[in-house]
């Protein structure tokens, strides 16, 4: 199911693993927090939107229910301090709470524990979306391109170019716009090749000949 709505697969585990019921666990606490604290905000909302006042407890409400996800992850991560799965969800729930430099801490940890996997350097290029350096996107989601398997990042990367061209032009010192464009729509195709029936990035590929359709 994974493999089919984000075009990532992820590794076998077993599930009777100390280690991976432990992790489960606090992935399941975590889920469970973040539906919590939607649906309080949501309800907030509509009791704002009919003339009621805003709830003064709930920032502290979701504060308490996420210290208790923090805790049972830095609990885990004590016991396995080398677990790099551990350390990408932990940096998720972290990076959703807007955490964003203790995500990247957890992330930089696993890339150093693994360095060939894929998904640590995702998420650190992540962060960069909307900080500086934008370059460091197109350097970790280079060094995420490691498996030959998956179209997500090169999409990613891909979508990256597109999006910063100027600082895609000076990093790979590519002549003009033009070059630029070309990379990124090399990318694509690539990503398509891989994955043949992604609408997605079938659409991203036939955005990018637009610009040399209206390029005057």
């Amino acid at each position: 199911m994974v493999a089919r709505t984000t075009g990532l697969s992820l590794p076998v585990v077993d599930p009777t693993d100390p280690a991976e019921r432990a992790l489960r666990a606090a992935m399941e606490q975590d889920d469970a927090a973040i539906a919590d604290a939607e649906r309080w905000i949501t309800e907030d909302q509509k009791q704002t939107a009919a003339g009621a006042p805003a709830s003064a407890t709930l920032d502290l409400r979701m504060q308490e229910r996420f210290e208790g996800v923090i805790k049972a992850y830095d609990e885990f991560l004590v016991r396995h301090p080398k677990h790099v799965r551990g350390r990408l969800a932990y940096g998720s729930f972290l990076n959703e709470l807007g955490r964003t430099d203790e995500a990247r801490a957890q992330w930089e940890k696993a890339s150093e524990l693994d360095p060939q996997n894929p998904a640590a350097w995702n998420n650190l290029a992540s962060l960069y979306v909307h900080r500086p350096p934008v370059t460091n996107i197109f350097v970790y989601l280079g060094k995420a391109d490691l498996n030959p398997r998956e179209p997500v990042y090169l999409r990613n990367l891909a979508d990256a170019i597109s999006l910063y061209r100027k600082d895609a032009r000076e990093f790979y010192g590519l002549p003009d716009d033009t070059a630029v464009v070309r990379r990124s729509m090399e990318l694509y195709r690539k990503a398509l090749e891989l994955g043949p029936t992604n609408l997605f990035l079938a659409t991203d590929l036939a955005q990018t000949y637009y610009y040399f359709l209206l390029k005057p």
